[in-house]
């Protein structure tokens, strides 16, 4: 298809109506705040022993290496506590803001101070939480705390992490069944000498998504059993997405190009992602354009824009500027190459419209470009023909755009050169 007739029949159907934000903001999770109040009154014994099914476990980063590291269980929902573990399911399901807040918000944080250097340890509650991260589904646990459960949610304006619910201190923790951990963790975990990222990309070979690994390693599970520790969640995450992104790149670098320029499009919560492939050697640049007067940026009258990127050779240092969007926008581009086993030069760019109005976690990005591709696909006769179309749509000029993408920069020096040779 034409990228002019792809965009003209951009509609509005019912599949991305389930996918978008409503207009109007709700607040609706106030409410489920209190509700969610009520249910740990009734489920929380004597303040002493919560009772649950874990999916997942979180760590934080603040007082690195010292951290709170924590059990996560929902809160008098039991028979659908996998539901609450953040995954790519949550986009198919078509999850609102609304209702990732409600997931986080019944999800109770059982946690206690921990140093981070784990090593081979299984004993206690931090044995109890590596059990529940390395299980392929959620594990019955009783928790003791000392005292009952702080009510809050911890939204911030970061958007890796997803937000976090309820917390409680707690003083202990007991599995009341036995975990079950698939063949592949075991291998991991029973090498004392195989690196972290080596373990990663097994896992990821092994058809673990991204989710089960950053969990995995946030436990302290992956690595040379003496250098294991745990991960904060918001670093974890990160971390896997950059490790798998690496791998797929390096299974890339004597694939053959794309043939012709392709460009494809996806919007989820608020958030617009223009994906354009072009032929050659692997280059990969983001550009985020973020709403005025939004969560993202409240202080100024005009659109922030932000970018970072990438040759041939990869990046070794972190993102200035796009954080954790980059790496997972990077992996589900590169996911789409390796199955094709195709190369290309690519600009992705996200329009952050002020409908995205609280963080749900970096997921969103990952899951909205590993389905971009999924959709729908349109060609043009050059890069510049596709970045010219695609401007009207963008919330920038062609000017500012320029100002902050390399490769539309490039782009435009070489037809600026290729005029003043042809006059000359």
């Amino acid at each position: 298809m034409r990228l002019d007739e792809f965009i003209d029949g951009l509609a509005y159907d019912e599949e991305t109506r389930m996918r978008q934000l409503a207009k109007e903001k709700s607040y609706a999770i106030t409410e489920y705040l209190a509700d969610t109040e009520r249910r740990i009154d009734e489920t929380v014994q004597g303040d002493s022993l919560f009772g649950s099914t874990s999916p997942s476990i979180f760590v934080g980063r603040s007082g690195y290496p010292q951290v709170s590291a924590g059990i996560l269980a929902p809160v008098g929902d039991e028979q659908h506590a996998s539901e609450y573990a953040t995954s790519g399911e949550w986009y198919q399901r078509g999850y609102t803001i609304d209702d990732v807040f409600q997931a986080r918000t019944g999800l109770l944080n059982s946690a206690r101070p921990t140093d981070v250097h784990v090593a081979d340890e299984w004993n206690g509650f931090t044995g109890v939480r590596r059990e529940i991260a390395i299980a392929d589904r959620p594990v019955d646990v009783e928790v003791d705390l000392d005292g009952p459960p702080s009510i809050d949610l911890d939204v911030g304006r970061e958007d890796i992490a997803t937000p976090t619910g309820p917390r409680a201190r707690a003083t202990g923790a007991q599995l009341t069944e036995n975990p079950h951990v698939p063949r592949a963790v075991e291998k991991t975990l029973s090498d004392d000498d195989w690196r972290a990222d080596g373990a990663m990309a097994y896992l990821y070979n092994r058809g673990f998504d991204v989710y089960d690994i950053n969990t995995i390693l946030s436990a302290g599970a992956l690595g040379r059993t003496t250098n294991r520790r745990l991960v904060p969640t918001r670093w974890s995450i990160t971390a896997v997405d950059d490790t798998v992104s690496q791998f797929l790149r390096g299974q890339l670098q004597n694939a053959s190009s794309i043939d012709e320029v392709e460009v494809r499009y996806n919007e989820y919560l608020g958030n617009q992602f223009w994906v354009l492939l072009a032929p050659g050697d692997w280059e990969f640049e983001l550009v985020e354009m973020k709403a005025p007067g939004s969560v993202w940026n409240p202080d100024r009258s005009e659109y922030w824009l932000a970018s970072d990127r990438e040759g041939y050779e990869g990046r070794t240092q972190y993102v200035e500027e796009t954080a954790g969007a980059y790496y997972a926008t990077r992996l589900g581009v590169l996911e789409h190459l390796a199955e094709r086993d195709r190369q290309a030069k690519v600009l992705v760019l996200r329009n952050v419209t002020d409908d995205y109005w609280g963080p749900v976690g970096v997921w969103q990005v990952r899951e909205s470009v590993r389905n971009a591709f999924s959709e729908e696909m349109a060609t043009a006769e050059t890069f510049h023909d596709a970045v010219r179309q695609i401007v009207p749509r963008l919330p920038v000029g062609t000017d500012a755009l320029r100002r902050k993408s390399n490769m539309v920069a490039g782009l435009q020096t070489s037809l600026s050169s290729f005029i003043t040779t042809n006059e000359g």
